[in-house]
C-alpha cells in the first residue's frame, strides 16, 4: 500500500511526543547508516543545539562548515543578487576558500535550446544552473551555498553537485527574497487561498 504523507494537515503533531506516526521508523534509521548522511545530520543537530533561536543563518551556516570541517566553499548567485552575494563572500572569505560562480556563466543564448525569453527582441542568456554545479565541482568545492537561485534552476544546481548544498537565500524578486514573506503577510495569504 502506498503510504500518503500529509503531515501539514495534522493537528496533533505526536511525532513531537515520540509517536511514529507512519510505523517506519526502524526502516528509516537504516537511511543513516551512509557515513555522509549520519555526519551532515550530526553537524547539524550540534549547531542547532548549540545555537538554537540564538543566531541567524547565514552565522548558523559558517558555524555548520565549521563543524563539519569544510575549507572550500561554493557560491551559486543570482546575477541579480551579485551585491549581496559580495557581501557574503567577503564574510565567507575570512574563514574559508570561496568560489562562486553566477547563473550567466558561460554566456549560452536562450535561442540556442528554444527557451521562453522576457523579451523577444533581445538576446538573453540563460540561467546556466548546470555549468555552476560543473564549475564548482571542477573547483573541489566541499559545501555549496546557493544564494537566490530561480525556482527550478535551484533543484538543478542541488541534482548536479557534487558537494551537499544548503540554500542561504531563496530567491523572491517581489518580497525582498523572503518568500515566507507571502504566508505572513494576510492580504497576500487571502489572495492565494481560493
Amino acid at each position: 500500500m502506498k503510504m500518503v504523507p500529509r503531515c501539514a494537515r495534522c493537528t496533533e503533531k505526536k511525532c513531537r511526543t515520540g509517536e511514529d506516526c507512519f510505523a517506519l521508523a526502524d526502516e528509516v534509521k537504516k537511511l543513516y547508516d551512509d557515513e555522509q548522511i549520519r555526519e551532515l545530520h550530526r553537524a547539524a543537530t550540534a549547531i542547532e543545539g548549540r545555537h538554537y533561536c540564538r543566531e541567524h543563518r547565514l552565522r548558523e551556516t559558517i558555524l555548520f562548515a565549521r563543524e563539519m570541517g569544510y575549507r572550500k566553499i561554493g557560491l551559486a548567485f543570482c546575477i541579480g543578487l551579485a551585491d549581496e552575494v559580495k557581501v557574503v563572500d567577503e564574510i565567507l572569505r575570512q574563514d574559508f576558500d570561496v568560489y562562486s560562480v553566477c547563473c550567466k556563466n558561460c554566456a549560452i543564448d536562450k535561442k540556442v535550446f528554444e527557451m521562453e525569453q522576457i523579451d523577444d527582441d533581445l538576446v538573453e542568456y540563460m540561467c546556466n544552473p548546470a555549468g555552476q554545479a560543473e564549475l564548482l565541482n571542477r573547483a573541489g568545492s566541499e559545501f555549496n551555498l546557493i544564494c537566490g537561485l530561480c525556482i527550478g534552476h535551484d533543484a538543478i544546481f542541488t541534482q548536479l553537485s557534487r558537494a551537499p548544498v544548503s540554500t542561504l537565500i531563496a530567491k523572491d524578486r517581489v518580497l525582498a527574497h523572503n518568500p515566507a514573506g507571502a504566508i505572513y503577510c494576510q492580504y497576500i495569504r487571502r489572495k492565494m487561498m481560493k
